[in-house]
């Protein structure tokens, strides 16, 4: 039996998650966490086979999370369950040691196929994301990476709230940062990608297909 952690905001969606996984027999939810605050505190108190992730939760999540967990447990398997496409931060949570990337839209179809796969040592990806790391490996050893991958990734949380349509204040709330951190984050992305400013920002977003509705943003 491969024992679970399912971490998410929404109590409904782990029910949901929790009865798709039961009918194979094969699972144990053996834990349950609303914030990441809550999933750190259930790693320490407990053992886990594998866990699933949402990126966007109060308080700490998405990448900063992953990479908090991978520290603290760097075998625990991650797969990430996310309302965002794929295209948008797949390549970024894996980087940081994810195992998975699955969008909640196929989650009843997938969801016991990728936890099998994770659990066992293995990547669970679509064909999509694999294509973009290649691309991006590709891309890198010639130097023509697109400019949006030079970013790191509090820089990218920045860029899309930028793009996103949110004002500095409201990012530095969102994020709890000072407005002059996240001026300075702002700073220099335009500058990394060589843009004038945020409506460049938005143009080149939406060329890229980069742009998340703000209401889907991990704060």
């Amino acid at each position: 039996m491969i024992r679970i952690l399912i971490a998410d905001d929404h109590a409904i969606l782990r029910v949901g998650l929790k009865q798709i996984l039961s009918e194979s027999g094969e699972f144990e939810v053996a834990g349950e966490a609303s914030n990441g605050t809550e999933a750190l505190a259930r790693l320490r108190a407990e053992k886990f086979d594998a866990m699933v992730l949402d990126m966007s939760m109060p308080g700490k999540s998405g990448i900063e999370l992953i990479k908090q967990i991978k520290g603290e447990q760097p075998k625990l398997p991650i797969l990430v369950l996310s309302m965002h496409k794929e295209d948008v931060y797949a390549v970024r949570a894996l980087k940081a040691g994810a195992s998975g990337y699955l969008c909640k839209d196929n989650a009843e179809s997938q969801l016991a196929q990728a936890i099998r796969k994770v659990a066992g040592g293995g990547l669970f990806i679509s064909a999509t994301v694999a294509e973009k790391l290649a691309l991006g490996m590709l891309a890198g050893k010639a130097g023509e990476a697109p400019p949006h991958t030079r970013l790191s990734d509090r820089e990218y949380q920045i860029f899309q709230h930028l793009v996103a349509g949110h004002a500095v204040t409201d990012i530095a709330h969102r994020l709890n940062l000072s407005v002059k951190t996240v001026s300075t984050h702002k700073t220099r992305i335009l500058e990394k990608m060589s843009l004038a400013n945020t409506a460049e920002l938005i143009r080149y977003a939406l060329k890229h297909e980069l742009v998340v509705d703000g209401d889907e943003l991990a704060d």
